[in-house]
Order: C-alpha cells, then sequence, then structure tokens
C-alpha cells in the first residue's frame, strides 16, 4: 500500500495526532510569552527603583498586577515563582526606606510624592495575601535565591524543550514525507502514542523541576566553562609577544586592552609632531562623550615619549601643566571633590612640575605669555612656557579643603586625609621658595595668605612649652624641639607683615588681618589681638565683605571672648561673644554647619553654595565650650547687676539667653540634679544669687563640667583658679547688695573668711563700691568694719515710687491724645504753668526720691 493510502485511511487517528501534538505547543508559547513579560516589568520596576522614580513603578506595579492576574490559573498549579515574592519583599522595604527619609522626600517632586504614597499603600495591601511566602523569604533569602535559580533553571530548561520537541517535530515531517513507504498503522500509532508521552513528560513539573536534567544542565555549563577558560589561556599564551592581547578581568568579561598608538610607525618624534598631538588631545577636552581618564593617560604616554626621545624640559612643563588641568576637570560639578586615586596623581603631578622648575632655572612661565610666543625647542633656550604655577596650587587647596568637607569626620579615612596636609603645606612652601625669587608681589601675596590659612589655626603646644620653660622628656625629644626652626608666632608676624606692606587688594590683607589675631588669640596673646583689631576698623565694614570673609572675621571675634575670658577679661569676653550667641546661630554664623529651621528660606542652589563655604571638622570651634564661656560671663556679670537694681524698673537686660535660661529653669516642676551644660549654670547662677559662692562654684567646676570645657582649655588648671577667683568676688558683691539693708555693719575679717579672700581685696571690692556709689556705706579703718548708710529705700517705699512713675506716664500719655484731639500738639507743655509739670517730671525722675532720701 502506498503512503497515501496508509496515512489517509484513518483520518481519526490522524486528527487526534495533530490535537495531541498542537496542545502541548500552545501551552508551551503561552508560557513562553508570560514568563517573559513578568520578567521585563520586573527588570522596570528595578531600574526605576535606583533612580527613584516613583511614578514609573507605580505603573509598572500596576501592570505587573494585571499580569499575575492573567496567569493565575498557572500559579494556582505550579505556585508562585520565588522571584516574585522576591520582588514584593524588596519593594516593600525599598518604600518603607523612602518613607522614613524625610529630607529625601522634600527633595522630591509632586508626581513622585504623591506616587510613593499610593504605593505604599497598595503594596502593603497586596503583600497581605503572601505574608507566609515573604516571611519565609526574609527569614533565609539565600536558600530562597537558590530556589529562585533552580526555578529560572527550570524554565529555562521547560524552554529548550520546547525548541527541540518542535525541531524534532520538523524533523519527523521531513522524514515523514521522503520515508520509506513500508510505514503500517500500528507502527504510526505507536509513534503517535509516544510523541504524546513525550511532550507530556516535557511539561510535568516533577520533569522541569528534577534532580537529574538540572544538574546535568549544570554539569554541562561547567564543562563548556572549563573549555572556554582553556581557549583563553592558549590564546593568552600565543598573544604574549603582540601589543594588544587578552586581558583577564576579575569579576567581569575578559575585554580587549589596547595600548594608545601616539604615532605611526616610522613617525619621526620631534617637538611639532608632539605639540601636535597634544592640541589633538586637547581638542576633546570638555566635548560630550570624551572618556576623561583616556585623556588623562594619553597625556602621560606623550609626556613619557617626549622624555625618552629628550625634547627638551619646556615641552614637558607644557604638558605636565595640562595632566593637572585634566586631573582638575575630571569632575564636571564643582561641588563633587576628587578621588583619592586621581588626588594623588595630582600631588605627585605637581610636585614633579616644581622638580622641574627649580632644576631647571631657564625655564619661565607665566599667563602673559601666548601660545604662539611660546619657546618649547632646546634650540629656543630661555624655554617660555604659557601657565600659571600659582594657580593650579590654589586649585589643589581648594580640592583638599573639598575632601574634608565630604568626608565623614568621624572616620580614619578623615585621619588619613588630613595627613595629607603637611604634604600640601610643603608644596606651598616649595611654590612660596619658587615664587620669592621669580613670581611678582602679588602673586608672593597669594601664596603667602595660603600658607596663613594653613597655620592661623592650630595651636602652637612646643612653642608653648618653650614659653613656660618646659622641655622634652627624652634627649631625642629635646633635639627635635630644638631643630624644630621658626615659632608659628614669628612666621605669622613675617608672613603677614608682608602682606600689610605690600597687598593692593583689600580682601589679602583683611583675610591676613584676621588670621594674626585669631593666631595671636589662640596663644593667650589678649592685648596683641585687641590692639590689633581696634586698630584695624575691621568691625566698621565688615558687612561688606563676602561670605567666607564674614565668617573668618566670626571665627575670629569668637576667638578673641574665648582669649579675654581665659585672662579673666570677663566683660571683655562677653562684649565679643554676644553678637554670635545672640543670634541663636552660632553654628551657621561660623560655617559649621546649616540649621534645619532655615532649609525652606533657601533653595537647593543656595544650599550647595552654603555647604562649600562650610569649614572643615578639624578647624571647627567646639560650640559647647562657646556657649558655656558665654553663659558664665553673664553669669559673673548679670546676678550682681540683678541684687543691685532688683526693684529698679527701668532695669535693662545684660543678656537676653541667660535670662532665657534662667527663666527655663525656673518654669521647671521638678528640680533634680544638673545634667546638662546650661542646668550646672543655672543651678551656679541661683546659688550665687544667695552668696553661696561654694556651692556655686561645685556647679561650675566638677568632673563632668570639666571633660565637657574645662579640659579642652591649653592651660586648664589657670582657668579652673582664675573661675574660683571671680566667684569668689561676685558673690561677695551679690551678697552686699543682697543683704546690706539688714547689717548695721559688718567686718571685713568675716567677709574675708565667709568668701575666702585676702583682706586687701575684700577691702579693695568695697571700696570700689562705695566710690561707684553701688553701696551706700563707709569703711572705719580703725576696727575694720563697714558702715552701712541708712538711705536705701525699703520694699514698700520701691514699690510705692514704681507706681508713682508709671501713673505719671498714663498721665502724660492721655494729656498727648487730648491735645490731639483738640488740634494742638504739646500745648500743655508750652503753657506758662510749668511749675506743677517740672514737680510732675521731676516725681517722674526719681527726684522726690532723691530729696527725701533723708527721711528714709
Amino acid at each position: 500500500m502506498s503512503r497515501f493510502f496508509a496515512t489517509g485511511s484513518d483520518s481519526e487517528s490522524e486528527e487526534s495526532s495533530s490535537a495531541d501534538e498542537i496542545t502541548p505547543k500552545a501551552t508551551g508559547t503561552t508560557f513562553n510569552k508570560q514568563f517573559e513579560e513578568f520578567t521585563n516589568i520586573i527588570k522596570t520596576i528595578r531600574n526605576a527603583m535606583k533612580i527613584r522614580d516613583m511614578s514609573k513603578c507605580l505603573e509598572e506595579f500596576e501592570q505587573l498586577y494585571r499580569a499575575f492576574l492573567k496567569s493565575k490559573t498557572i500559579m494556582d498549579k505550579e505556585g508562585v515563582p520565588q522571584f516574585y515574592i522576591r520582588l514584593l519583599a524588596d519593594l516593600e522595604d525599598y518604600l518603607n526606606q523612602l518613607w522614613e527619609d524625610k529630607e529625601g522626600k522634600k527633595k522630591m517632586n509632586k508626581n513622585n510624592a504623591k506616587a510613593l504614597s499610593t504605593l505604599r499603600q497598595k503594596i502593603r495591601k497586596y503583600n497581605k495575601d503572601f505574608e507566609t511566602e515573604i516571611a519565609s523569604y526574609k527569614e533565609n533569602p539565600e536558600q530562597s535565591a537558590e530556589e529562585e535559580e533552580k526555578d529560572d533553571i527550570g524554565s529555562g530548561y521547560t524552554l529548550s524543550l520546547c525548541q527541540d520537541e518542535e525541531s524534532e517535530s520538523e524533523d519527523d515531517e521531513e522524514s515523514e514525507d521522503w520515508g520509506s513507504d513500508s510505514v503500517d498503522s500500528g507502527g504510526e500509532s505507536e509513534d503517535n502514542e509516544g510523541a504524546a508521552a513525550s511532550l507530556a513528560v516535557v511539561f510535568l513539573k516533577k520533569y522541569v523541576y528534577g534532580d537529574k536534567h538540572p544538574e546535568r544542565k549544570k554539569d554541562d555549563r561547567r564543562k563548556r566553562h572549563k573549555k572556554m577558560e582553556q581557549v583563553d589561556e592558549e590564546a593568552d599564551e600565543e598573544g604574549e609577544g603582540e601589543e594588544g592581547g587578552w586581558e583577564k578581568v576579575k569579576g567581569g568579561v575578559p575585554l580587549v586592552k589596547e595600548k594608545p598608538k601616539m604615532f605611526a610607525k616610522g613617525t619621526e618624534i620631534n617637538n611639532a609632531v608632539v605639540i601636535k598631538k597634544l592640541n589633538e588631545i586637547l581638542q576633546a577636552r570638555g566635548k560630550k562623550g570624551t572618556d576623561r581618564s583616556a585623556q588623562i593617560e594619553l597625556l602621560h604616554a606623550l609626556a613619557g615619549i617626549s622624555n625618552e626621545n629628550n625634547l627638551g624640559e619646556g615641552i614637558l612643563v607644557k604638558i605636565k601643566f595640562n595632566i593637572i588641568a585634566s586631573l582638575y576637570d575630571y569632575n564636571t560639578n564643582l561641588a563633587a571633590f576628587m578621588k583619592a586615586e586621581m588626588w594623588k596623581k595630582c600631588l605627585e603631578c605637581i610636585d614633579e612640575l616644581l622638580d622641574i622648575l627649580f632644576e631647571n632655572s631657564n625655564i619661565f612661565i607665566g599667563e602673559n605669555i601666548a601660545e604662539d610666543s611660546e619657546n618649547l625647542a632646546i634650540s629656543d633656550q630661555p624655554f617660555r612656557v604659557r601657565g600659571c604655577i600659582l594657580t593650579l596650587v590654589e586649585r589643589m587647596d581648594e580640592e583638599f579643603t573639598k575632601i574634608m568637607q565630604n568626608t565623614d569626620p568621624h572616620s580614619q579615612e578623615y585621619v588619613d586625609n588630613l595627613k595629607d596636609e603637611g604634604r600640601v603645606c610643603g608644596i606651598i612652601d616649595r611654590l612660596l621658595q619658587y615664587l620669592e625669587s621669580k613670581g611678582s608681589t602679588e602673586e608672593v601675596c597669594r601664596v603667602y595668605l595660603r600658607r596663613i590659612m594653613h597655620t592661623y589655626y592650630k595651636f602652637d603646644y612646643k612653642a608653648h612649652r618653650r614659653s613656660l620653660g618646659l622641655q622634652g622628656e627624652t634627649k631625642s625629644e629635646q633635639d627635635q624641639e630644638e631643630s624644630e626652626g621658626e615659632d608659628s608666632a614669628i612666621i605669622m608676624d613675617r608672613l603677614c607683615k608682608f602682606i600689610y606692606a605690600k597687598d593692593r587688594t583689600d580682601r589679602i590683607r583683611t583675610c591676613a588681618i584676621l588670621c594674626h589675631i585669631y593666631h595671636h588669640a589662640l596663644h593667650s596673646r589678649w592685648y596683641q589681638a585687641r590692639d590689633l583689631m581696634l586698630m584695624s576698623h575691621l568691625q566698621d565694614n565688615i558687612q561688606h565683605a563676602d561670605p567666607p570673609v564674614q565668617i573668618l572675621y566670626n571665627r575670629t571675634m569668637v576667638q578673641l571672648g574665648i582669649c579675654a575670658f581665659r585672662q579673666g577679661m570677663i566683660k571683655d569676653a562677653h562684649n565679643a561673644l554676644l553678637d554670635i550667641q545672640s543670634s541663636g546661630r552660632a553654628k551657621e554664623l561660623l560655617g559649621q554647619g546649616l540649621l534645619m529651621r532655615n532649609m525652606q528660606e533657601r533653595n537647593a542652589e543656595q544650599e550647595k553654595i552654603e555647604k562649600r563655604r562650610q569649614v572643615p571638622f578639624h578647624m571647627h570651634i567646639n560650640l559647647e565650650l562657646l556657649e558655656c564661656v558665654y553663659l558664665v560671663s553673664a553669669m559673673l556679670l548679670e546676678i550682681p547687676y540683678m541684687a543691685a537694681h532688683e526693684f529698679d524698673a527701668r532695669r535693662r537686660m545684660i543678656s537676653k539667653q541667660f535670662h532665657h535660661q534662667l527663666r527655663v529653669g525656673e518654669r521647671q516642676p521638678l528640680l533634680g540634679p544638673p545634667e546638662s551644660m546650661r542646668e550646672h549654670v543655672v543651678a551656679a547662677s541661683k546659688a550665687m544669687k544667695m552668696g553661696d559662692w561654694k556651692t556655686c562654684h561645685s556647679f561650675i567646676i566638677n568632673e563632668k563640667m570639666n571633660s565637657k570645657v574645662w579640659d579642652l582649655f591649653p592651660e586648664t588648671q589657670r582657668v579652673r583658679e582664675m573661675l574660683v577667683r571671680k566667684i569668689q568676688e561676685e558673690s561677695l558683691r551679690t551678697y552686699l547688695f543682697t543683704y546690706s539693708s539688714v547689717y548695721d555693719s559688718l567686718s571685713m575679717e568675716t567677709l574675708s573668711e565667709m568668701f575666702e579672700l585676702e583682706l586687701p581685696t575684700v577691702h579693695s571690692i568695697i571700696s570700689k563700691m562705695i566710690i561707684n556709689e553701688e553701696l551706700m556705706a563707709s569703711l572705719d579703718q580703725p576696727t575694720q568694719t563697714v558702715v552701712m548708710h541708712r538711705t536705701e529705700p525699703t520694699s514698700l517705699q520701691n514699690m510705692t515710687l514704681q507706681l508713682a512713675e508709671k501713673l505719671g506716664g498714663l498721665v502724660e500719655n492721655n494729656e498727648r491724645v487730648f491735645d490731639l484731639k483738640q488740634g494742638v500738639y504739646g500745648g500743655y507743655f508750652n503753657r506758662d504753668q510749668k511749675g506743677g509739670y517740672q514737680q510732675r517730671q521731676n516725681y517722674q525722675r526719681g527726684g522726690y526720691r532723691n530729696q527725701n532720701q533723708s527721711s528714709y
């Protein structure tokens, strides 16, 4: 029988076999499409998470939800894939993290913020259906990752089997068309049954996720991987002598690394060729798509070629200038700081450039040299190169500041970066030495200021020890101290005086004066610092200076106030610190951080500018120490003043901030032992108000306050002794003001014992109070007593006087309002009847009080 009749005899079997063939293919195709759709959506969501595009995340999540609903029947049979659970868990954690980041939410636009809120609600509601799966994933994410990998392998194996089945079916069709005619119906039915069974086995879950085939698949992959590695090794061995061989890259795909071909083979290397190549490289600088790191490598290679061919130092200097400029241009963003690798390269290049300039005195560089008038060839000596080494060093100094600003100050990395300051100062010193012989006066002033800025804020401990007559403990330390050279005070004096005499710009001179004052104050040279500040008259026009100079001025005034406090000049210390502390923005005014409450007053661009003005952490002034010095100074001034003017209605405040702290302390319902620095000062103030100097002393000087404040001063013991002395003296004054109305006379010996002061000191304090008319008393020298005069009004009389003053003011205001209604302002005051008015004015001004004091 022919094949035609054999195949056409049983139509039913043919239809059933074709149905069996079509069904698995259709199922596999559907599965493929759904799997591909899922993976694409998940990839899109993860990419949107990386760039914080919440709107895209929300849109794709809704699409993922719809895709899940379409494939729900398959999911119910096969189970939810592990990668789907992983995405839900990761997305929920990511949204919670964004929600807690308040600063990040403020920076979001409205669409993203709204999408974040909506998506967070949806994911929390949706994940309730998968709580058990998500919990198991979070408990053991590694195992979940392995299962997910198996799912991927299984799905990939299924896809490959589907493709193999399709190819086999095509081969069968071809064999049927061109095969022998001896195929009977029995064999045909057996073939159909076998095909149906094989397809069923293909799509069975046990077969897909079984143990045999994935392991075999993995073994095949490992074998193929080993073969690839062997091929790569053979290729490496063959290509060792060639230029562009294969290079192994850890954790990535092996890439072909080709050395940059600077010149064609046989090209004669001379100045013209190298300069032409240099210009070609520089033309690509700044263009879009230019690889900056590759450009730096090309310039390094060009410098090496120039050295190999002995083209002279002139062209080498020009290439070095461009290498350093390219390193600075590596970061297009001004706020970004240089990476550690680029920073090291930059320092090395500047050192090499300075070496060349010192070794070759016949090289002249300057910004005023035009490019067409450069002399770079060996024959055209002396060399003339366009460029400014000072500008490069100034930019290097700014980059160092940016690195310190953007490093965590509490990390070891900050300490490691700070070690580079010695190298930076060394480069500035070398440049200073070079410009002193070859630079202009203006350039010397600029580099002097750079050196001053790295010196003014550092305390010279070795000079301080020498001034106290102390020496190193070991001989090596003593020899090192002798070989140190000049003290920082001598260096600062020399550099600043040169700028005072030679500088023509106000800014450099102003900065030098402020740094000089700061350095004097830091080393307790109070009178030199104060005189220089008063002679400079900087306080008159500092408001017109740029913000960095204003920050430097604020830092100098603060250091001046702390210096005055260490010297016992309490009033001067308070006056110097008043403006900074009364503003409530000391942190911002000193350039040590931005206040959160003012964030809404500035936009993002202003915030970036202000962050660039911040002072690095190692230059900060301790804000707690500053506030403590101010509050203690205010306490020593304010408490005696309050005791002397207790019943004065027109009493003025010396320090509003100190009064605020007192009011806060009085409002507390429960008074426990003080904990913070402010609470210690408030408790000490209350004790001083009662004349109890010992309690005041115990609150101001104790272990907690020593560790927070007083131990931070260089001369700790001397500061503490000064504080005890001031507390004793001001407590004595407060005691006399408060209790003078109680005593008829006081023995100065008794006062000396009470306050543990020498008798001459007690005599001096009381004499000053009598001379300044603060205390109505007289001294009886034979008996060494203070005799009180009964001239002070009682508390009732004081209250009566206050009431009279307020009533007089009320009457005067009423009369002015009446005159305004009548249309004649001041008519009452122009009358001839001046007797009554004058009498009332005297009454208001306390005239009656002065006239009738004897009656009291």
